[in-house]
Parts: structure tokens; C-alpha cells; sequence
């Protein structure tokens, strides 16, 4: 297979058409022949961007600083929510513990080696609204 028909032919064009060729007669009778300048243009002045306005970024550093405050705040009040919670339940077990010290004391085994609660019960009688024990 030939490689002209593998791949189609390249179309090459000129960037710029050539410009006709001109002739300009001098004052002093001389005649000069030459192509034709074309006056390029100047490239458009790059527009500069306008400044910031300094407010407006105040106000967005403002934005962003809030919101990291607010993040901070949220941990914050969890963690003192947290340490309440520890101190509630430090206050409760210590209530339980020494409540539990107590009444081992006043219930527990402490009145001498006999080894047991001595309680007398008496029958009280009652002649005439009148108590005798």
C-alpha cells in the first residue's frame, strides 16, 4: 500500500495573504517598488483587575473566624458538660460508699463478743389509761 494513500494529503495555507506590491514615485523622480506595510494593531492593554475591597475581606476573615469559634465553643461546652457529668457520678458513688459505711456501723455486729443483737421485748399492759411496764 503506497503511504500517499494511507494518509490524506496535508493542506497547507500561508498564515497571511501576501499583499500586492506597490510603487511610490519620490519628489526627487527616484521610483521605489515594495510590498505594502500593513499597520499592525496595538494588542489590547490587559484590563487590571480591580483591587479587593479591603472590607470585603475582613468580612470573610471574619466569617471564617467565627465559624472555627463556634467549632471550639461546641468542644468546649462538651467537654464542661462531660466533667459534670464525672463530678455527678464521683457525688453519687461516694454517697453509696459512705452510706454503705454507715449502716454496717449501726447495723453491723459491734455490741461485744455475744455474737448476736440483743433486743428485750416486754408485755406492757395497760390498766385504766394507765401504763405499767
Amino acid at each position: 500500500m503506497p503511504l500517499a494513500t494511507a494518509y490524506p494529503p496535508l493542506d497547507v495555507q500561508q498564515p497571511h495573504p501576501l499583499p500586492d506590491v506597490q510603487t511610490i514615485q519620490l519628489p526627487d523622480g527616484r521610483i521605489i517598488t515594495g510590498y505594502a506595510i500593513v499597520p499592525t494593531k496595538a494588542p489590547e492593554p490587559v484590563r487590571e483587575r480591580p483591587a479587593i475591597n479591603p472590607l470585603a475581606v475582613n468580612i470573610a476573615l471574619g466569617g471564617i473566624g467565627f465559624a472555627a469559634a463556634c467549632g471550639g465553643l461546641m468542644l468546649l461546652t462538651t467537654f464542661i458538660a462531660a466533667v459534670a457529668a464525672l463530678i455527678q457520678e464521683l457525688i453519687i458513688l461516694a454517697a453509696v460508699i459512705f452510706g454503705g459505711f454507715i449502716a454496717t456501723q449501726v447495723l453491723g455486729n459491734n455490741h461485744g463478743a455475744q455474737g448476736g443483737t440483743i433486743v428485750n421485748i416486754r408485755r406492757a399492759v395497760f390498766k385504766r389509761n394507765h401504763f405499767h411496764g
